[in-house]
């Protein structure tokens, strides 16, 4: 027996027989008895650290809920529904909020009705821009400058497959990819899922939603310039499947929301692999607030896809990657308890100055607030 592992074990056998059956099954039980010993419940030898990121946690969704909804809070105009609704960022005011919607559908490309909306702290609609340019809106940026970045994530009838930076007005002051042309070129894009401006002025664009597109993380300077790309389809380290949405720590670590790896990962500003976080779910939507707080929505897992996790807005500090709160998914169905087929919860995620959080619903059509109880 291993000296530093426990005590030394005697055993002693007495009687003038025993059974070949039952001596097996007494060798048996040693054994067992020895290797739980050395091993953890995980398998893992007792010496070797957790790996960081990946420690065991208590169950993900054990969490409390301190936040309640406030139904209704975002008044679109007469005649105006709610289409899928697919993201939202805060403005540069701490307090009003931007949304990205398809257009009272499933997209804009047949539509005139413009697909980006900003609200105030009272919920009422104040600006909509973007009208006619978006095939398929998806990720959503608000930069420091309070402009506003969004990424078209489909291509069709010449349009698609780009970036936009708009001024707080609508005024178009930067794109980046060629209209309705899919590539993994230094000037192309293929479904890009979001966008993100780093605090010097360099532009990260997550690259790829879905099969036949790409999978990688494009940097650009601040006039748009290729910098650079990493990462290829996989489930390895640097490797993506789905990298659906970006944020930012104070450190300027970048974290991708890499949802079909159920990962969060975290890079330098080069590339470099730092860590991999799974206690958050399998992350739609990430977003960071000044306090370095990470909000992660997820809207997919299920028993098949993520055993384990359910779906709902998972949330922690970016310093030690606990999972402090969880406001569940509200959508239930009989013995599964929250529904297995259809992403039912928030897949964009925000929170303003003031701790509320704001879940942008593709699946329900719909844009929550949650407020501390």
């Amino acid at each position: 027996m291993c000296a530093n592992r426990g005590t030394f074990l005697k055993i002693q056998i007495r009687g003038a027989a025993m059974s070949q059956r039952h001596r097996i099954h007494f060798a048996t039980g040693i054994v067992v008895s020895v290797v739980a010993g050395l091993f953890g419940a995980n398998g893992r030898a007792q010496t070797d650290p957790p790996r960081s990121g990946l420690q065991v946690q208590p169950a993900p969704d054990s969490a409390p809920n301190p936040y309640r909804t406030v139904e209704n809070w975002a008044k679109l105009p007469a005649g105006r529904t709610w289409g899928q609704v697919i993201s939202v960022r805060i403005d540069r005011d701490g307090k009003s909020i931007w949304v990205a919607e398809r257009c009272g559908g499933t997209s804009c490309a047949k539509s005139d009705l413009a697909p980006i909306l900003k609200f105030d702290s009272s919920g009422n609609l104040v600006k909509s821009i973007a009208a006619g340019m978006i095939v398929r809106p998806h990720g959503l940026f608000i930069d420091k400058k309070g402009n506003v970045w969004a990424t078209d994530g489909d291509g069709e009838a010449g349009k698609g497959h780009q970036v936009f930076e708009f001024s707080p007005d609508g005024k178009v002051l930067m794109t980046l990819g060629k209209a309705g042309v899919a590539g993994d070129g230094p000037d192309t894009f293929n479904r890009p899922s979001n966008v993100l401006v780093a605090p010097d002025g360099d532009i990260f664009v997550a690259d790829g939603h879905g099969p036949g597109s790409n999978a990688r993380i494009v940097k650009f300077s601040a006039d748009g310039k290729f910098i650079k790309a990493w990462g290829k389809q996989g489930s390895e380290p640097g490797e993506f499947n789905n990298p659906h949405s970006l944020a930012m720590d104070s450190k300027g670590r970048l974290y991708v929301a890499d949802r079909g790896n159920n990962r969060v990962q975290i890079f330098d500003q080069d590339g470099n692999f730092l860590d991999q976080w799974r206690q958050f779910g399998r992350p739609s939507g990430v977003f960071i607030d000044k306090h370095d707080i990470l909000y992660v929505a997820d809207s997919e897992s299920n028993n098949s896809r993520n055993p384990g996790f359910h779906r709902g807005i998972r949330i922690g500090s970016v310093k030690n990657g606990k999972v402090t709160a969880f406001i569940p998914d509200p959508v239930l169905v009989p013995g599964e308890g929250l529904d297995p087929t259809n992403g039912t919860a928030a897949e964009g995620v925000a929170a303003d100055d003031a701790g509320n959080v704001y879940g942008a619903e593709v699946g329900p059509r719909n844009l929550k607030k949650y407020v501390k109880k």
